[in-house]
């Protein structure tokens, strides 16, 4: 077997085999929300074992895993401190309401095994640029790939923690968020995440992973119409009245300035 093919197939095995371990102690506390906080660490452990599988490692190869650990591990803890003690989340509850006592094991596949599929898929340029031997030097591109990375961790963490803020005080309970980056964008984290990926994907281009590029598109369509965006905001009114007006002033994804207002 090719070193990439390789590669590749042990980073599956591993992330299949965490999740399926991760599974077994979701039924055990009958809480399958355990699976979001591991998404951000799915990834690096997927660059860990890719960069453990072609030594020596390369400059890029160090790069992306240094930026991929750095992201992955900052949204874990994030989302760890969010969900601690809040019980499981309302979409695996209905989604365990509806399959009732098949539940159990259904969620093996549908739930933590569908997420081990997805973000290995979404983190194949990483792999491929690590596996590249080239060894070629550092250039514009990788320049553009950390810069764009920067902007999106920038977004998606400033983003998560202004919110987190304003629902730590008691008198933003129901009130929309519309404060700091929520002022230009709805989904400053979502947006953010996207441009980690690209970023991400810019500098394993450099590696010779350009024709990866299904993943950060994969990425990108699952923020925006899978489970980002359009997941959150199909009820959204329903809970918060105000979210209308909100909608109707700001961008969904990409920041902007907010429609309807003047000289600021």
């Amino acid at each position: 077997m090719s070193p990439l093919a390789i590669t590749l197939l042990s980073t599956l095995v591993v992330v299949l085999g965490v999740l399926a371990a991760l599974w077994a102690l979701s039924v055990r506390l009958r809480d399958a929300s355990i699976v979001d906080p591991f998404w951000g660490t799915g990834f690096a452990i997927v660059a860990a074992v890719a960069l453990a599988l072609n030594q020596p490692v390369t400059n890029r190869g160090l790069l992306l895993g240094l930026l991929t650990a750095v992201w992955g591990l900052r949204l874990s803890v994030y989302l760890l401190r969010r969900n601690w003690g809040h019980g499981e989340d309302r979409r695996y509850q209905a989604m365990r309401a509806h399959q009732g006592q098949r539940f159990w094991w259904l969620s093996l596949f549908t739930v933590f095994w569908l997420q081990a599929a997805i973000l290995w898929f979404v983190s194949l340029p990483i792999q491929v640029a690590v596996v590249d031997r080239e060894m070629q030097p550092l250039g514009w591109l990788d320049a553009l790939g950390v810069t764009l990375f920067v902007v999106g961790f920038v977004f998606e963490s400033v983003g998560d923690w202004q919110l987190a803020e304003f629902k730590r005080d008691p008198s933003n309970r129901g009130r929309v968020m519309d404060r700091g980056l929520w002022r230009y964008t709805r989904h400053p984290n979502y947006f953010g995440d996207a441009c980690v990926w690209w970023g991400l994907y810019l500098i394993a281009t450099a590696g010779g992973a350009w024709w990866t590029i299904l993943s950060p598109l994969a990425m990108t369509v699952l923020l925006l119409k899978v489970s980002g965006v359009s997941l959150l905001e199909k009820t959204i009114t329903e809970r918060r009245p105000e979210y209308a007006a909100y909608q109707a002033r700001t961008n969904a994804f990409v920041p902007g300035p907010p429609r309807g207002v003047r000289g600021h």
